[in-house]
């Protein structure tokens, strides 16, 4: 794409750099704090969501910035056309161009019919069309007028997918399971490996089952290997191909394959071409999530997102809350050399969350490629990383503290639970270590102190923490739909802004395809006896002792 640079070459990267050698390796953060009793107000961001009327507070003051270096990294987004590529994104223009598509997800969950166009076309009817549909569907369900092959009401629900068309329902599922209907349950199916579809199988009742089958092309290998299997262990019960169409539906556009399978075409819900697979729990893909909290509560978890969309949309870069978290994971990529991101809820609920991130943000922005085709001059793409605290203290936090790695973190909490057990003791004690484990990490515990504890001498290095390690803290309300649809635009965008100062696409995924691509090759090799000699002599190696130890 013309018109765009190298984020070194613009002026605000070179003020940048001569900021952070006037800040120095020596930024100490809690004396920041004394010295401005206002820290807090200053980096302190509300985001008021009107999906639920809730408010989550942002404080990015535990961040390595200044005002300076707010105004300047601002100045960097501006430069880098980020508001140019937000307004276009939200145009539906295509900016995905190596793939010649829009960008639109953000019209999956435009609850207010705002008027959003691709091509010149109205996508808002067909957006609509889908979630009505979804709407009937879930409700026909839940309700149990919709029965399965004899007579009995649907209690199992199995989504077969990979990737975005699995991790998204499964998280999103696992977060707002408090507004789950008890008497479903549910499966989610990815891996190849056997041991997956086995599985869920096994506690799964073919009268009373419903299989999503979630693959856009409806061709992709690993769902449809799934799905078959699926298929073929309900007719070994059901017996008619028949009785298939009450038990399996589709979550994809592709009308001839999904009928040769034997669902009802009537029984299928589509989605556009500019829907990206780590972006499609807000389309047809989220049927699952529907199912199992209820169409009212999916259009709330459409709502929060939406409040976000707006936010990010129409809110000055300098208050934009995405934008800022975005912003910072540059400076500290690029300017303190991290090289990861961790997240880390501190919500049981929240546990698949950052998996969900995961793809989000390392398949997004894992590019070394800019726009304009050169090999960028610089870091991009963190590796993001997480588990639900408190038990992650009790692994790796370890290395946050005392480790030579600088690690940027954001912990997430939720003021109510959904579980208020032993009159909130539970909560009490989650939100003490949610406070103190930013806290700790900032302030850190100084040899003197260390003394003053009446430790030994010997032991006095080994019980110092040096401090000063950056976390941003989100404290929402309580996880609602609403609540949750906002935090993972939030990310969403967060990431958007990253790949635009970055000046990559981080919207298409190029890097998954190799991998396909060769397995496809050697799995036709597998099928056939015989040596291998087509590799280099390690994959030769493997597959012919891989082929000995299971008698090929």
């Amino acid at each position: 794409m013309p018109g765009f640079a190298q984020a070194t070459e613009l002026p605000a990267w070179a003020k940048l750099q001569e900021h952070h050698q006037d800040l120095g390796r020596n930024i100490v953060l809690k004396d920041y704090f004394k010295k401005d009793p206002q820290r807090f107000e200053k980096f302190t961001r509300t985001f008021k969501n009107s999906a639920d009327n809730s408010e989550t507070l942002f404080d990015f003051s535990k961040n390595f910035i200044t005002e300076e270096t707010l105004q300047l990294l601002i100045q960097l987004a501006k430069e880098a056309k980020l508001e140019q590529l937000r307004d276009d994104m939200f145009a539906g223009e295509k900016i995905n161009f190596t793939e010649k598509r829009a960008v639109y997800h953000v019209a999956l969950r435009n609850v207010s019919n705002d008027p959003m166009k691709v091509d010149g076309q109205s996508v808002v009817e067909g957006v609509n069309e889908v979630l009505e549909h979804m709407k009937e569907f879930s409700n026909q369900v839940r309700s149990g007028e919709w029965k399965g092959y004899t007579g009995k009401k649907i209690n199992t629900i199995i989504n077969i997918g990979i990737g975005g068309s699995d991790l998204g329902p499964v998280m999103v599922s696992e977060a707002l399971k408090p507004y789950g209907d008890p008497n479903l349950k549910l499966h989610f199916v990815s891996n190849i490996d056997g041991t997956h579809i086995a599985e869920a199988l096994k506690d799964s009742d073919p009268e009373t089952s419903l299989f999503l089958i979630a693959s856009k092309t409806f061709t992709t290998a690993e769902t449809t290997t799934n799905a078959n299997t699926a298929k073929q262990w309900f007719l070994e019960t059901a017996k008619e191909n028949a009785h298939i169409a009450k038990h399996f539906v589709a979550l994809s556009t592709n009308e001839s394959e999904v009928t040769k399978f034997g669902i009802d075409k009537k029984n299928m819900f589509g989605f556009s071409d500019w829907v990206g697979g780590r972006y499609s729990v807000w389309s047809a893909i989220g049927l699952s999530v529907a199912l199992y909290i209820g169409y009212d509560n999916f259009h709330q978890f459409l709502a929060g997102a939406h409040a976000m969309d707006k936010h990010f949309k129409e809110t000055p870069l300098e208050q934009n809350i995405p934008v800022i978290g975005g912003l910072l994971s540059v400076w500290y990529s690029d300017f303190f050399g991290a090289q990861t991101h961790l997240v880390s809820p501190f919500d049981q609920y929240l546990h698949r969350f950052p998996a969900y991130l995961q793809q989000l943000s390392m398949e997004s922005n894992g590019k070394a490629i800019t726009r304009s085709g050169d090999y960028v001059k610089y870091t991009t793409g963190p590796i993001l990383f997480g588990e639900p605290a408190t038990n992650a203290q009790h692994s790796f936090y370890q290395l946050l503290h005392q480790g030579t790695k600088l690690i940027p973190t954001d912990f997430i909490l939720a003021a109510e639970s959904h579980n208020p057990v032993q009159n909130n003791k539970h909560q009490k004690m989650l939100a003490s270590n949610f406070f103190a484990q930013a806290e700790a990490l900032m302030v850190g515990k100084t040899p003197d102190e260390v003394k003053a504890e009446g430790a030994p001498e010997e032991l006095t290095p080994h019980k110092t923490f040096l401090g000063n390690r950056p976390t941003t803290s989100i404290l929402a309300q309580k996880i609602t739909p609403g609540t949750l649809g906002a935090l993972i635009v939030y990310y969403e965008h967060l990431t958007f802004t990253e790949g635009a100062v970055w000046n990559i696409n981080s919207f298409d995924q190029w890097g998954v395809e190799l991998g396909k691509v060769l397995a496809k090759k050697i799995q036709a090799e597998l099928e056939q006896a015989g040596e291998s000699t087509a590799h280099d002599s390690s994959t030769s190696g493997l597959i012919n002792a891989f082929k000995k130890k299971a008698g090929i």
